[in-house]
């Protein structure tokens, strides 16, 4: 797994030297996966780089309820990592689009609470958990739902460079980090949100399974083709930024 996150790094040139970065920290297994192999790639890699896990406090009103989070600030104590907790800006106003749900909207309110502690505290990047299967149903869903094939950008500046969004665990697929979680000894996840709603990503979900029972390369397939489009044009930019001072 390290080898996967280190390649996902190298390929996209998410870690550098000296970055301070804010892990989204939900408790489940794949952000604390996360947490865990960026914090033991600081003993085999030359860059130092701080990390900080951000955890936001469940919102009582829409998602049923408080949670426990004892259980998973000392699991952080005991594996020595720094992390701070940031609230939900209560909800108001109204949704912008139709048909757009509660769980979009907490989404996007969560999302402003770590960008806001990541600010905070001084990071340069923030680290979501997005694995490789949420890569391709993410892609199956804007093709099906959208009209466009695009997914979750490995790497993605926001706010004209300040904050950087990264997702080491682009390569790696959910069966190894449900296998890694088992014998991790991490604390118990938090309960479901009871208003989830996650029909149309179990739909691509289960696409993939039968695309993957006959060609077990569909899900990285898919992933690629998502990819790729927009690589060729930063390849096709870099190489005619390079004719043009050649021929300066």
């Amino acid at each position: 797994m390290l080898r996967s996150v280190n390649k996902a790094i190298r390929d996209y040139q998410m870690i550098a030297d000296g970055d301070r970065i804010a892990v989204a920290v939900s408790g489940g297994k794949d952000s604390l996966t996360l947490l865990r192999l960026l914090h033991a790639r600081l003993a085999i890699v030359p860059q130092r780089y701080e990390l900080i896990a951000v955890h936001v406090t469940s919102d009582a009103a829409t998602c049923g309820g408080p949670v426990d989070h004892a259980p998973l600030l000392a699991y952080l104590d005991a594996q020595g990592i720094a992390y701070a907790l940031t609230e939900l800006e209560p909800p108001n106003g109204t949704a912008r689009r139709a048909k757009q749900g509660p769980c979009f909207h907490c989404a996007w309110r969560r999302r402003k609470a770590i960008f806001q502690a990541a600010d905070r505290l001084r990071c340069n990047l923030v680290a979501f958990g997005h694995h490789a299967d949420d890569l391709a149903e993410t892609t199956l869903l804007n093709l099906f739902f959208q009209g466009r094939i695009e997914t979750m950008e490995p790497k993605r500046a926001f706010f004209g460079g300040k904050l950087t969004v990264i997702r080491p665990l682009a390569y790696i697929p959910e069966k190894s980090i449900i296998r890694f979680a088992n014998v991790a000894g991490f604390p118990p996840p938090p309960p479901p949100c009871a208003g989830l709603d996650r029909s149309r990503r179990e739909v691509m979900r289960a696409i993939l399974m039968q695309a993957q029972a006959v060609y077990p390369k569909a899900r990285i397939n898919v992933i690629r083709a998502s990819l790729r489009p927009r690589e060729m044009v930063d390849r096709a930019i870099q190489k005619q930024d390079t004719t043009e001072e050649e021929l300066s």
